[in-house]
């Protein structure tokens, strides 16, 4: 729900901090790390729960300075625009200055930083180096002079980094190498991610075009974006089924998920009211949270 100037004003510092993290998305964002785990336990290695923790902590943080850093770069842009559907910006609403955005997102990134060198410690300079380039993406999504949001790469940004590089990257940090297994366990996590930001770049389509921001649901409109959507989440659930033909039944545990997949589904096919995607866009992100700790539990007992 998107409150008034007069009701966001009056809200405590803590509750507008609180706001800008944006604390819905972040079980999202531990959901490549929860399946890194379980796909590195399927291999047998004992779980570093040092590395684990780190992992854990480092995803939620980049997940927090991106929140931070949208927030701020779409009100330079003009982005958030008053008609805009999605819950209230906290540098637009007036509730924290540009510049206090600018310093909250440094010191989150710093803070990320460190734990990165401690990742580094376990898992050697490359893992600095991935780390560095999750640093950029993370700040050039609607930052920088090529915002890459803004031109129709936000998907394949979220699948790469919030799937691929976090379960590989997790796995990895767990057994020190690289298997195919890790490589096909993110899959469905990088396309339920992408799926949630589809559904928020569908809610925002008539604000995103007024504003000049070319998003792939922009581009190929309301039709085609709930068919992309459809697909997303399809592959999520194709992916347990053809695993399962070598790593047995244990893997088809998050097929146990398939009754919240349904009405995430169904409401975005249906509903043409873009302000009422809002809550489709919390379930979306539940369902990405419960799927990979379903695919997770199935990954381990799979070994």
């Amino acid at each position: 729900m998107t409150q008034t100037r007069e009701q966001v004003q009056r809200w405590p510092a803590w509750h507008a901090w609180l706001l800008a993290a944006r604390p819905a998305t972040l079980p999202a964002s531990a959901s490549g790390v929860v399946v890194g785990i379980g796909a590195a336990l399927a291999g047998g290695a004992p779980i570093r729960l040092v590395a684990a923790l780190l992992c854990l902590v480092v995803a939620v943080l980049l997940q927090v300075a991106a929140n931070f850093a949208n927030d701020l770069s779409d009100f330079r842009r003009g982005a958030d625009r008053p008609d805009r559907l999605g819950p209230t910006r906290v540098v637009a609403g007036g509730l924290i200055g540009a510049g206090e955005v600018e310093r909250g997102i440094a010191a989150v990134l710093v803070a990320a930083g460190l734990v990165g060198v401690a990742l580094a410690v376990i898992g050697g300079p490359l893992i600095l180096v991935v780390g560095a380039s999750a640093v950029v993406a993370t700040l050039a999504y609607t930052g920088g002079p090529w915002p890459y949001g803004y031109h129709a790469l936000g998907e394949p940004f979220v699948f790469v980094y919030f799937g691929l590089v976090a379960v590989i990257g997790t796995a990895y940090l767990q057994t020190g190498r690289v298997e195919g297994l890790y490589v096909v366990a993110a899959l469905p996590v990088g396309t339920l991610i992408a799926a949630i930001l589809v559904v928020n770049n569908l809610r925002d389509i008539a604000t995103d075009r007024a504003a000049g921001k070319r998003t792939l649901a922009v581009i190929l409109g309301p039709t085609a974006t709930r068919i992309e959507l459809a697909a997303l989440v399809s592959v999520a659930y194709l992916v347990p089924p053809a695993l399962a033909t070598t790593r047995g039944p244990a893997v088809l545990l998050p097929l146990v998920t398939l009754p919240l997949a349904v009405p995430v589904a169904r409401a975005v096919a249906r509903d043409v009211d873009p302000s009422r995607l809002n809550p489709v866009l919390g379930a979306t992100a539940r369902l990405t949270l419960f799927y990979s700790l379903a695919f997770a539990a199935g990954l381990a007992l799979s070994r």
